[in-house]
């Protein structure tokens, strides 16, 4: 019985007339049956932390193990992960009303962000990889309040291939997407993203006829203090997960998960994203030539004078591949 504590999430309540019952950090409830000389106080007492008022006899002892035979048990946690010191540096870009919670967030959190301004005027060239990496930055995490124009996160994209993480998210109407952090060569890119989400539509020449503009609305849609407050935590939590290393254990890992945001109920839906591998050019294979007709056509025999006839050669074709 080494370990007497349960995890985090775990819970156990007694059932009135059926006894115990353990709540799983899923939500899910199971079934506690225990041996009748089992006593349920000095159970929950131990499992509580706080020991057994008596020594647990062998029944008890038998329970706990079940326990921590199905993961319910732990030792003390340690306590939270610092933020490295070589991961502190982030870059935020983007519109006030992310930023400005986002650098909350991480400063608690033990970051040190700084805010520069990023511009998503038409008539503005995308920003220069070196413009990026000034300032050495561990982390960019660029938010928008409106669609991505094209090309303006082309260089960013860059960013793993330099030892940088990059984080995004940008607004699509009442939708807002939260795409997957990148931070090595080989993750999924804010490309990658469009080119996934082109894929799996139908209306995939209106999604990037909206995304190139220009586009005709009524009244702008507001990003309320609440909906900016939730996304910046999902970037937040997001990045504190890769600086620490402590990645969720459930559901799509977040390097390959996209996240959509509705705006108006503040529901978020994950859906899983890939790489889009590069395609190479198809291969140019030598044309096979036909083979050479015979130059001598022998006559049946059996005529009254053999002969033998000479014919040109027929000129080389392609085959049927080429």
């Amino acid at each position: 019985m080494s370990r007497s504590r349960l995890v985090p999430g775990v819970e156990v309540v007694a059932v009135p007339g059926r006894g115990l019952a353990v709540r799983t950090a899923e939500g899910e409830f199971l079934g506690v049956r225990t041996p009748g000389a089992a006593d349920e106080s000095a159970l929950l007492s131990l499992l509580s932390g706080a020991g057994a008022t008596i020594p647990p006899g062998k029944e008890l002892i038998a329970v706990v193990e079940a326990f921590e035979e199905a993961g319910y048990l732990a030792d003390e946690p340690p306590p939270p992960a610092p933020w490295p010191a070589d991961r502190r540096a982030v870059l935020l870009l983007g519109t006030p009303a992310l930023t400005r919670p986002l650098a909350a967030h991480l400063t608690a959190l033990g970051a040190e962000p700084r805010t520069a301004p990023a511009t998503t005027a038409p008539d503005a060239p995308p920003p220069a990889i070196e413009d990026l990496l000034d300032g050495d930055p561990a982390a960019v995490v660029w938010c928008l309040d409106g669609p991505v124009p094209e090309g303006l996160w082309d260089a960013a994209d860059r960013l793993p291939a330099h030892g940088v993480a990059w984080l995004r998210c940008h607004r699509e109407g009442w939708q807002a997407y939260v795409e997957p952090l990148a931070a090595a060569p080989g993750d999924v890119t804010a490309a990658h993203v469009r080119a996934r989400r082109l894929a799996a539509t139908p209306a995939h020449r209106e999604l990037a006829a909206y995304w190139s503009g220009p586009r005709t609305a009524g009244a702008p849609v507001d990003l309320t203090v609440p909906a900016a407050a939730l996304l910046a935590a999902l970037l937040a939590d997001d990045l504190a997960r890769w600086a620490t290393g402590a990645d969720a254990t459930t559901g799509i890992p977040a390097r390959r998960r996209l996240r959509r945001v509705d705006l108006r109920t503040l529901t978020v839906t994950e859906h899983p994203v890939l790489p889009v591998p590069a395609v190479l050019p198809p291969a140019v294979l030598p044309v096979p030539a036909a083979p050479p007709v015979p130059a001598v056509v022998a006559v049946p025999v059996g005529t009254a004078t053999p002969t033998v006839t000479a014919k040109p050669a027929a000129p080389t074709t392609p085959g049927n591949d080429g």
